[in-house]
């Protein structure tokens, strides 16, 4: 069991995928008990289910006509389909339903004033074969009452070393913050790759370069701003108009490129 372990509790979990499958396993390492899966497709929750100790696999139709006892039901699921869950489920009275999303706001709850809402939101990116350090992820709780917000700080702090609470207004900040940190980072490095590759150059090229301008941008004081370098900042148009022209058989990208441009140069304000 964790350190951080209070107590253990019996998670009842709706949801397969990336998230899901990641929780599970640390949850059971933490000294829970996955007390069952359940999802709308029964391959994903039978692999799950299949690797926790003692854990069933249900179909998400039966679990939520008849949700077997649990401490903690766990909504693992899409943001869209987590107000469906909750009408659809015939919760026990006082039952703790809990999603997962960043900018779902607590206020879903309010449909179901007999049950306890709570929010468990971990601030990190989920792939499959990636392991996750779990006691590394910051996990941000909120509650519709003090009772659920204990349970959750509770399951939380056996999870992770880096919990706080947060309302739904700055949990929807964060989460707009980690899009563009994460989600948008990264596909802007598959632009790159693919550019690359049109020119038959190695990927890995990029590696070193990738490394320093995050370690750099995370170290930067007062914010990543002040360390940005490139041709948009030096206002270098020769350099620009070659890039832009470069990329005429990608419109997109193009189109991208000069956006991006003209927000560097914004921001350095000269």
């Amino acid at each position: 069991m964790s350190p951080f372990t209070t107590s253990t509790l019996r998670v009842g979990l709706f949801g397969a995928g990336r998230v899901a499958s990641a929780l599970a396993p640390a949850l059971v390492a933490a000294g829970h008990r996955v007390a069952f899966v359940a999802s709308r497709t029964p391959g994903p929750a039978q692999v799950l289910a299949a690797s926790l100790p003692g854990c069933p696999a249900l179909a998400q139709e039966a679990a939520l006509a008849s949700p077997p006892p649990a401490d903690v039901y766990l909504l693992a699921v899409p943001d869209a389909a987590v107000p469906a869950l909750l009408a659809a489920g015939h919760w026990p009275a006082g039952a703790l339903l809990v999603h997962v999303a960043g900018a779902l706001p607590l206020a879903v709850f309010a449909a179901r004033p007999l049950v306890g809402g709570g929010v468990l939101y971990p601030l990190q990116t989920f792939s499959p074969g990636r392991r996750i350090d779990w006691p590394t992820v910051p996990l941000f709780v909120e509650a519709t009452a003090a009772a659920a917000e204990a349970t959750l700080l509770a399951l939380a702090r056996s999870l992770s070393q880096r919990v706080a609470l947060l309302d739904s207004a700055q949990r929807l900040r964060l989460h707009l913050g980690a899009v563009w940190a994460s989600n948008f980072t990264n596909h802007l490095l598959g632009v790159a790759h693919a550019l690359l590759a049109e020119a038959d150059l190695p990927f890995e090229l990029l590696h070193p370069l990738v490394r320093e301008t995050i370690d750099k941008a995370l170290a930067a004081q007062p914010s990543p701003y002040a360390v940005q370098t490139g041709p948009a900042v030096r206002r270098d148009a020769p350099t620009l108009a070659a890039h832009e022209a470069a990329l005429a058989a990608h419109p997109a990208w193009q189109a991208l490129y000069t956006q991006l441009t003209a927000s560097i140069q914004a921001a350095s304000g000269e």
